[in-house]
């Protein structure tokens, strides 16, 4: 058996897998994020660890599987953050993660330094403060008392890697999404680092995402409930390794969109795919010798979970399939209603930490059922903008599997089918994806599989939603009215800032 961790914004899914990655069982463990004005988004280190000790106990008594039974584990992670340690591999502070963009500052001095256009060669990445390197500064910059103590810098799923196994390390997915790789050379940006006026020896080493870190200390193997000895699989940042759960490991296999807190679109190819306007990023994938091109943007669920909040703050979960499938018969756009779904600032395709959401066109007839509308249509439209962008630097993007939590949704994904005008399909493991592509990255690992082809046998189409030509018509004339509507409010957006 096989135990995998997905580290996400909201909690950790774990699952625990056959040894070929066949999904036994799963648990959530939640944990709370901190999210405050000016770009603050916050969580607590120690708490993801207190999740994976919890939901690894848990997936044991619920299965019955005994100790001994566990052949090796692996974690999946949120990306782009930033968790700061001191000698002793404790947190200084709280991580600052991927939707903390607080270091514009620190962004603009990288961006006179190297500029963007190198910064993007080298790395695959635009200079922005979503990245790591860009929050390592802010810290050094805003709080130097703090940053005296810090002796090592590492990502989500490295801090509890640590905790298990004793040595710090990271893979190449996870370095890639730090604004502090050389893509091309597979090792530390020199010209990065000194850009950036810090020393590389924060940061720690980097190995593939099948090597094994090492076995379980006894005080980790104590806490969790597992053997001594178990062996303990890298696993990688939680966008490549969901390709592997979507079983989108090669070129040929076509692209995937992942609904999860943020949303985002990915494929697999052999080399990175680099955007004349550098609206996608590139990262290195968990399969060694190939990339992931990537359009992430930065509130996807976090939009959903965030009308549903707003519309029924007593029972928000309760009442979210009531207003989805209200939205279903409902109009938006095409009512004249338009969300702006840039909650957190944006990455793809705009790049800009400085724009907020905004419904646009609101009227007196629009109510709940249309405001939910609005909100799943401009995570939709956003994607799509993405999707050109890919299509303009040559891929070619035919159909889209779905995985994450808003991938279970009948009514978004026919509307993202109807404005893409592609074919989305669901798969059979949607929410646990993360957590099955970071277990076949440990039976790869672990060799207990000949290698990631085993990921395609481990997820199946379940459901297809084919775009309708008149709707699709539609939405792609109310498309550029999104556009427009984003274009008239970046001046607002940047005077609101004080820009």
């Amino acid at each position: 058996m096989i135990i995998a961790h997905d580290l996400g914004t909201t909690g950790n899914k774990a699952s625990l897998h056959e040894d070929d990655g066949r999904l036994v069982t799963a648990v959530t463990v939640n944990y709370g994020a901190h999210f405050a004005e000016g770009g603050l988004a916050e969580q607590n280190p120690e708490d993801w660890w207190d999740a994976v000790v919890q939901a690894t106990r848990t997936l044991i008594a619920r299965s019955g599987v005994t100790p001994v039974q566990v052949t090796g584990l692996s974690v999946s992670g949120q990306m782009m953050g930033a968790v700061l340690l001191d000698a002793s591999y404790n947190p200084v502070r709280a991580a600052m993660i991927w939707a903390d963009t607080r270091s514009t500052a620190q962004t603009a001095q990288l961006e006179a330094v190297i500029g963007q256009e190198r910064a993007y060669a080298l790395t695959g990445h635009r200079i922005n403060p979503t990245y790591s390197l860009e929050k390592i500064m802010w810290v050094r910059d805003n709080e130097p008392d703090v940053f005296d103590r810090v002796r090592h810098f590492c990502i989500a799923k490295d801090f509890v890697l640590q905790r298990l196994t004793g040595r710090l390390a990271t893979d190449r997915s996870d370095a890639s999404a730090t604004n502090a790789y050389d893509q091309t050379n597979g090792v530390w940006s020199a010209e990065m680092l000194a850009a950036a006026g810090l020393d590389v020896a924060l940061f720690p080493e980097i190995l593939d995402a099948t090597s094994i870190v090492g076995p379980l200390t006894d005080a980790a193997a104590s806490t969790l409930g597992l053997a001594r000895g178990t062996r303990v699989v890298m696993g990688g940042g939680d966008g490549p390794i969901a390709a592997v759960g979507a079983g989108i490991v090669a070129p040929t296999d076509g692209a995937y969109v992942c609904l999860g807190t943020s949303a985002w679109i990915s494929f697999v190819s052999d080399t990175p795919v680099l955007d004349p306007l550098m609206r996608t990023m590139t990262f290195d994938n968990v399969v060694p010798g190939s990339y992931v091109p990537t359009a992430t943007m930065q509130a996807g669920g976090a939009a959903l979970q965030w009308v549903t909040e707003l519309l029924s703050p007593d029972a928000a979960s309760a009442n979210l399939p009531q207003l989805v499938a209200d939205a279903n018969t409902a109009q938006g756009s095409a009512s004249g209603l338009y969300f702006l779904p840039y909650l957190l600032g944006e990455r793809s395709p705009h790049w800009n930490p400085d724009a907020a959401g905004a419904f646009v066109g609101i009227g007196r007839h629009h109510g709940r059922a249309e405001m939910t509308r609005a909100v799943l249509e401009g995570v939709a439209f956003n994607l799509r903008t993405c999707i050109e962008a890919f299509r303009e630097a040559g891929a070619t993007i035919d159909s889209i599997d779905a995985i994450g939590g808003g991938a279970a949704s009948d009514t978004w994904l026919q509307i993202m089918a109807d404005i893409w005008g592609v074919s989305v399909r669901r798969r059979t493991i949607v929410e646990e994806a993360n957590s099955l592509g970071a277990a076949v990255t440990a039976a790869v690992g672990l060799g207990l599989v000949d290698g990631f082809d085993a990921a395609r046998g481990l997820s199946e189409v379940t459901a297809e939603f084919t775009p309708d030509a008149a709707a699709h018509a539609g939405y792609t004339a109310r498309h550029e009215l999104f556009l427009d509507a984003y274009t008239s409010l970046a001046p607002w957006y940047s005077k609101r800032a004080g820009h």
